[in-house]
């Protein structure tokens, strides 16, 4: 996401504490590996995964072009999780003091019933989230965005208002000589080595990648969004505790669920509120009534009706599916997708921009190798191959949280309910019931009490992963393509 209609809300402002300025300069990524053949990447989209791919390719040694169509740069006024798996790069990059003073680290994930506002679930994050290798935090989506910024920005070239209307995907020949290109919607040919899609979910590239549209399925949910200042909510002790004890507090009720937690170092508290799809679009910028927000969640217990009556304005998006692509490659070898352009993740396991910001991780990685064109191709096939499977895992992890979250009263919800609680009275070291024996909670209807599933998700290291295919595989491979090219191709 990186631009806004003029009928829509306007970019967010970033706070003045989301400063990155200068950290790229000391970096040291890859052990300070760099490519001995520099690329000219030509990267479709300024959104997170956008950014993080430039920053992660540029500090690999290749020279960065990003082409975006929006007149201006940043990001809509939302919260984003930044799970362990994200957070350990970020902090390799050198944003681990800049997060600690914008973002906030939730103590916990706290579900509840939406009418009583009843604790079933509970799992404990805070510092038993470095048993992952790094935090967990809440961070506003438009400083997010401007971290990310600050460590591309001095090492690429971009270009605003630059919508890409065809792809010239085919490297260079004698009846092509200066390889891949793409043309701008004035006209402007720009040539590059390699081209990277991340240009969202309706992504322009990934028609050229399939040959085809990847076709969208409704999930029957939209989703209202909304930030609302804490200073009005430290005046009420109902709502304090939410504040000084900062979890990420979800309600559950059939069909619908309201997710809420603190950003902006405690100072907003950032709503997500799913509900019936009433014929919304798909838009991360559509305005919605704030009144009519209230009433789809009217049903819902006395606190939320405090938290809603802050909401002066809120953003509405349809929620639409779509299933795991065949492949993220064009044919040539010269084109390739990342993020919501090849693996768009639904909302429920907050999971969208991690997967987008792993992708850059082990792209870079995997790029720092390179020697000789020939390498290229198979690069991009060892990219997919240790990503396609992993996102496509996470796709249906949240799927899964959808049903979960949204089942009708009755007797799977009482059984959704009694496994969480079973969950939660372990995790707070209350006796087991009596044959209880299961520590992991493997399949448990609260995820992140699943922990063989919460190893997986939050223990991924995406430089490790790279790192250890070239290991095992590349450089056996591909390792040794003949004599270094040292030239631009």
């Amino acid at each position: 996401m990186s631009s806004t209609p003029s009928s829509s809300k306007p970019l967010a402002i970033p706070d003045q504490a989301a400063n990155a300025q200068g950290v790229s300069e000391s970096l040291n990524l890859c052990n300070g590996r760099k490519a001995s053949l520099s690329l000219h990447i030509l990267i479709v989209g300024c959104g997170l995964g956008g950014l993080a791919a430039a920053h992660c390719l540029a500090q690999a040694g290749h020279r960065i072009t990003i082409l975006e169509s929006a007149t201006a740069i940043g990001e809509v006024g939302a919260g984003i999780q930044v799970s362990p798996n994200v957070s350990r790069l970020l902090r390799r990059w050198g944003l681990g003091k800049a997060l600690e003073d914008i973002a906030v680290r939730p103590e916990a994930i706290a579900l509840r019933r939406y009418n009583t506002g009843e604790l079933v679930g509970w799992t404990k994050w805070a510092e038993k989230m470095e048993e992952f290798g790094a935090p967990y935090y809440h961070i506003h989506r438009a400083d997010f965005h401007k971290l990310l910024y600050d460590l591309a920005a001095p090492n690429v070239t971009l270009k605003l208002k630059s919508t890409v209307v065809s792809v010239n995907p085919d490297p260079p020949s004698a009846s092509n000589p200066e390889g891949p290109s793409v043309t701008l919607s004035d006209g402007t040919v720009i040539h590059g080595d390699l081209v990277i899609g991340a240009d969202g979910v309706k992504s322009y590239i990934q028609q050229v990648v399939l040959g085809r549209v990847n076709p969208a399925r409704p999930t029957g949910d939209a989703a209202y969004r909304a930030i609302i200042p804490t200073s009005e909510m430290l005046k009420d002790p109902e709502l304090r505790p939410l504040l000084e004890n900062p979890e990420m507090t979800g309600w559950m009720a059939p069909g619908r669920h309201l997710m809420a937690y603190c950003i902006r170092a405690k100072r907003e508290y950032n709503l997500v509120l799913i509900h019936p799809d009433d014929n919304s679009v798909e838009s991360w910028t559509a305005e919605a009534s704030a009144d009519k927000m209230r009433s789809d969640f009217a049903d819902f217990e006395p606190k939320v009706q405090k938290l809603l009556k802050f909401v002066d304005s809120t953003l509405k998006w349809r929620l639409m599916d779509r299933q795991p692509l065949e492949t993220w490659i064009h044919s040539s070898g010269r084109v390739v997708l990342l993020g919501d352009a090849c693996h768009p993740m639904l909302p429920y396991r907050a999971q969208g921009a991690a997967m987008a910001i792993e992708d850059a991780a082990v792209l870079g990685n995997l790029f720092s190798h390179l020697s000789h064109p020939s390498q290229i191709h198979p690069l991009l096939e060892a990219y997919q191959s240790l990503r396609l499977k992993r996102t496509a895992d996470t796709q249906a992890s949240s799927r899964d949280n959808q049903r979960i979250f949204h089942l009708p009263d009755g007797p799977e919800q009482e059984k959704r309910d009694e496994e969480m609680r079973r969950a939660m009275a372990k995790e707070k070291g209350l006796p087991a019931p009596e044959g209880d024996a299961d520590e992991e909670m493997k399949g448990n209807a609260n995820q992140w009490a699943d922990k063989p599933k919460s190893q997986a998700q939050f223990g991924y290291d995406a430089d490790e992963v790279a790192e250890k295919w070239w290991r095992d595989v590349g450089e056996m491979t591909i390792g040794s393509p003949g004599e270094t090219v040292l030239a631009k191709l």
